[in-house]
């Protein structure tokens, strides 16, 4: 799969002006790692972050990703704000490439993560409260928008697979009931629209096909966004 040259010429005079912020949506397990890798093969049009799980490994020498699938009701509250801190450092560095796609973003931790720990009062109300006004102030304050967001959409099943397939140590306690609360979030967010917040257009992938036949997804949402891209340096 490739750019043809026509599209890539446009694409670099692009790059002095403001990048596109894409963020790439979805359950754990939904194949999210996948697209960012597919799309590392245009770097010089689409500049790819995946989630800094390293980072969250190793807090000074505390492994947060590990003690907050352990025992959320504990590390909740402070899993979600460094995992805030992280996005907001992420979506506010610059970049140099014409679109900077990134793994999650300050609206999911928001919209998805942090609502469904506070229903299930894994964080209480006062957490909830605190969360929700960092995130208000950053967007009131800050340029946090998303351009698009790409949504993979996989079954809870799927995806508890591919959880298992993978290894991660840290995943290994995930329960099911867990991966399906994360799924009816997402599919409040970015599906039913019951996120009181306007939404940037969302392209929706078919995450349960196997490999070998969602490269064409893959390709779907590579035209999306070479059309905005274009889009964007018309105007």
């Amino acid at each position: 799969m490739y750019l043809s040259k026509k599209v890539i010429p446009v694409l670099f005079k692009f790059q002095k002006m403001k990048n596109l912020i894409v963020s790439v949506e979805g359950n754990v397990g939904s194949g999210k790692s996948s697209l960012l890798n597919y799309f590392q093969q245009f770097s010089s049009v689409v500049e790819t972050i995946q989630e800094p799980v390293e980072t969250w490994r190793n807090v000074g020498g505390h492994n947060m990703l590990k003690l907050f699938y352990e025992n959320q009701e504990k590390y909740a509250f402070a899993f979600q704000s460094l995992v805030q801190l992280t996005r907001l450092d992420i979506h506010t560095r610059s970049s140099t490439t014409p679109v900077k796609m990134i793994e999650r973003s300050l609206q999911n931790n928001r919209y998805c993560f942090v609502e469904n720990s506070h229903k299930n009062k894994a964080i209480g109300d006062v957490e909830y409260n605190l969360l929700s006004t960092w995130y208000d102030w950053m967007e009131d304050h800050m340029n946090i928008k998303l351009d698009l967001i790409v949504y993979l959409r996989s079954s809870p099943e799927v995806a508890m697979k591919r959880i298992y397939q993978r290894g991660r140590p840290e995943e290994q306690t995930i329960p099911m009931t867990y991966i399906q609360q994360i799924h009816d979030v997402y599919e409040k967010w970015l599906v039913e629209g019951q996120a009181k917040l306007p939404l940037p257009p969302v392209v929706t992938l078919d995450a349960n096909l196997p490999h070998e036949e969602i490269i064409s997804e893959y390709e779907r949402c590579k035209k999306f966004i070479i059309e905005m891209v274009n889009c964007s340096h018309s105007v």
